[in-house]
């Protein structure tokens, strides 16, 4: 065994703490909107779950058809989940007067005690959810952060969108309204 300089011994450690910081990084990615992809050629039905929100709250994604739903998968320690909680409030406060529901799920294990600190610097009204057990997030295939489901009234997955985007942006919004259930007057 060869004993290093001090000067190489740091390097190393450096590029080993380099090394760790990628590996985290790379489970949360910051792709754009043209990320977004058909999950396929025909809309596929979004797996049924129950989890409880914030506020104690059951809630159930089959009590919510006839709506649509932004499945949100995100983290606190995510930079591109934190950065577009703004724009999901935005979205939220656009959609309000509709049947449309924004959903974010955390999936931290200790979500609970860090998800309230978060909120005290970014206060949101839509509902927040815990999938500690990661039940949710397996069964939708989720493996990077944040990761968003748009789900039809008919319970359906029409769109998947990787990574974090300005959801207040126009088009978004214009996609939504487009998907709302018509009302015949």
């Amino acid at each position: 065994m060869t004993k290093g300089r001090p000067v190489d011994v740091l390097k190393k450690g450096r590029h080993a703490l380099l090394l760790i910081a990628l590996i985290l990084l790379s489970a949360c990615n910051s792709e754009t909107v043209e990320s977004q992809k058909k999950v396929a050629n025909e809309p596929v039905s979004a797996p049924d779950f129950e989890l409880v929100s914030l506020q104690g709250e059951t809630i159930r994604l089959s009590a919510l058809r006839g709506k649509v739903v932004v499945l949100n998968f995100w983290a606190t320690w995510c930079p591109p989940c934190r950065e577009e909680v703004p724009s999901m409030q935005q979205l939220h406060q656009v959609m309000a007067d509709s049947e449309f529901v924004m959903l974010a799920v955390n999936i931290e294990q200790d979500g609970r005690e860090t998800v309230p600190v978060f909120l005290e610097k970014n206060p949101v009204d839509f509902t927040i959810l815990f999938d500690e057990a990661g039940k949710v997030r397996k069964a939708y295939g989720v493996a990077k952060y944040p990761e968003t489901f748009i789900i039809d009234p008919q319970g359906r997955i029409v769109e998947k969108v990787i990574g974090g985007i300005n959801w207040s942006q126009p088009r978004v919004v214009e996609f939504m309204r487009r998907l709302l259930p018509q009302t015949s007057d």
